[in-house]
């Protein structure tokens, strides 16, 4: 789908604060992954009489510096409110969250965070921040919320922390949601705030609208693939419905996996509904100029800084600087190579990217530095920026490292170590072209059949041969002999 000018798409971002080690306002563990059902739990977050909570000191600081990355206005004073709503899912039939209104405050407000699409800077409004804790787990039998013949409730999880972003209406098709999500999800992860490999570590409301019609939210979709089609899908179903003249309604609607397919749920509730109002149980938390001072100070690299490192400093280029960087292990990884090596950056950083990534694969990336050290990848690149191994080699070898084995040792065993001299490697085309004269047939009438005589000089070497000098010199001893050729005929 391409951009529309009359689409306006707003994000509900639900972040859990997976690196904490305990749920929002409870002692309990935040680690409550495969845990059999309902037992990381406590009075607390089961909502029982007479349980009290008690802040996490820490998720409010790690909000905090979510609000300094994303350039915002923070709250002098932040309050809790509660939020009611019937649901299975939830224990006290109330949510204890932040909210922008009488009494209560939320953390920040007025942000923004930039990002790139189709080569262009974007920014992206951020309305607010507040923190909040999650709900339990509805686990459906067999299907989905619409086929499941029945479901249990697992409440392992109500109670973890939660970080709420939400946007302004600033974005206009799925690509620019991506992009966004994408940049958004780099930041949270060099500020240590979560882990989104882990399952449900980021779930998304999307709010869809089409010029002079009401506001659909699709709620609480999980992946950036189920995202961008869930957008699709919805944007597509409001035009279809304009188009006939029916009223889009106002109203909540729930993304089924299964179909590709929004389904209405509920009419959308007004913010009266849910009837907000101070916690009582929990004193508001004050935020001192000092405590934002030492927060700013302890701030780690953020994404943008490190981009414009590897540029300036390493001459990654633009591309493949941002591929390291949306990975935040990868791009200390490729730091950690460079300390060690002198070999030109940009080609680093395309080993690492185009050979390395693919062999250890996305699920292995934070392991990278113990699958593959980075001493063993400097050796490797600095024996091939000395001229000792060819580019082949470096290729060749990835998969072995990756697999345990170690540079040296590895290069010995292969007899790869040793670059083919220029005499040498003149020798061997000569007997390669000698003994293939089928193949230089072919060569002279099609010039792309030449890699199959660098193929077998290559073999010939044991792949110690550089393939673009193998390729230049067989391409010269080709042109001469068709100069003999073409001087016997005019005779």
């Amino acid at each position: 789908m391409s951009s529309d000018t009359d689409v306006k798409i707003g994000l509900e971002i639900h972040v859990q604060l997976t690196s904490l080690k305990t749920k929002l306002f409870c002692s309990c563990s935040s680690d409550y992954r495969d845990k059999p059902p309902n037992t990381n739990v406590c009075p607390v977050c089961l909502g029982l009489p007479g349980s009290l909570p008690v802040v996490n000191q820490k998720a409010i600081e790690k909000a905090l510096r979510v609000a300094i990355a994303l350039n915002m206005k923070i709250a002098e004073k932040i309050s809790w409110a509660r939020k009611h709503y019937f649901y299975p899912d939830l224990p006290k039939n109330y949510q204890i969250t932040q909210y922008e209104g009488k009494g209560v405050t939320s953390i920040a407000k007025e942000g923004y965070l930039e990002y790139h699409v189709n080569g262009n800077v974007k920014r992206a409004r951020i309305r607010r921040i507040n923190l909040e804790e999650d709900p339990g787990k509805i686990v459906y039998h067999t299907g989905s919320m619409l086929t499941s013949k029945y479901s249990l409730i697992d409440y392992n999880r109500s109670g973890i922390a939660l970080l709420e972003i939400v946007t302004e209406p600033d974005f206009s098709s799925p690509r620019e949601v991506l992009a966004f999500l994408h940049e958004l999800r780099t930041l949270l992860e060099y500020l240590d705030i979560a882990d989104f490999k882990l399952e449900g570590s980021m779930r998304v409301d999307v709010n869809i609208s089409l010029a002079g019609g009401s506001r659909v939210e699709v709620k609480n979709v999980g992946s950036l693939s189920d995202i961008e089609a869930a957008i699709v899908y919805e944007v597509t179903r409001q035009r279809s419905l304009a188009e006939k003249g029916v009223k889009v309604e106002m109203e909540t609607r729930h993304w089924d996996q299964e179909r590709k397919v929004t389904v209405g749920t509920r009419t959308k509730e007004s913010e009266e509904d849910y009837r907000y109002f101070p916690d009582p149980n929990l004193p508001p938390v004050y935020i001192s100029p000092n405590m934002l001072e030492d927060l700013s100070k302890t701030m780690p690299e953020l994404p943008q800084t490190v981009r414009k490192k590897l540029v300036q400093v390493y001459g990654v280029s633009e591309y493949l600087s941002s591929v390291l960087v949306s990975e935040k292990k990868l791009a200390e990884y490729f730091e950690e190579v460079m300390k060690r090596t002198n070999i030109d950056g940009d080609r680093a950083a395309s080993i690492i990217v185009n050979d390395l990534v693919g062999w250890v694969g996305e699920e292995r990336m934070n392991q990278i530095d113990k699958i593959v050290p980075a001493s063993e990848l400097a050796e490797l690149l600095e024996l091939l920026k000395s001229g000792t191994i060819t580019i082949k080699i470096v290729k060749e070898a990835i998969p072995e490292l990756v697999s345990g084995k170690r540079t040296r040792e590895l290069l010995a065993s292969k007899g790869w170590i040793g670059k083919v001299s220029g005499h040498e490697l003149a020798e061997i085309v000569d007997t390669v072209l000698k003994e293939n004269a089928n193949a230089v047939t072919d060569a002279l009438n099609n010039p792309k059949a030449i890699q199959h005589l660098v193929g077998k000089v290559m073999e010939a070497t044991n792949k110690r041969a550089d393939p673009k000098e193998a390729f230049e010199l067989i391409s010269k001893k080709l042109e001469e002999f068709k100069a003999k050729v073409r001087l016997q005929e005019d005779r």
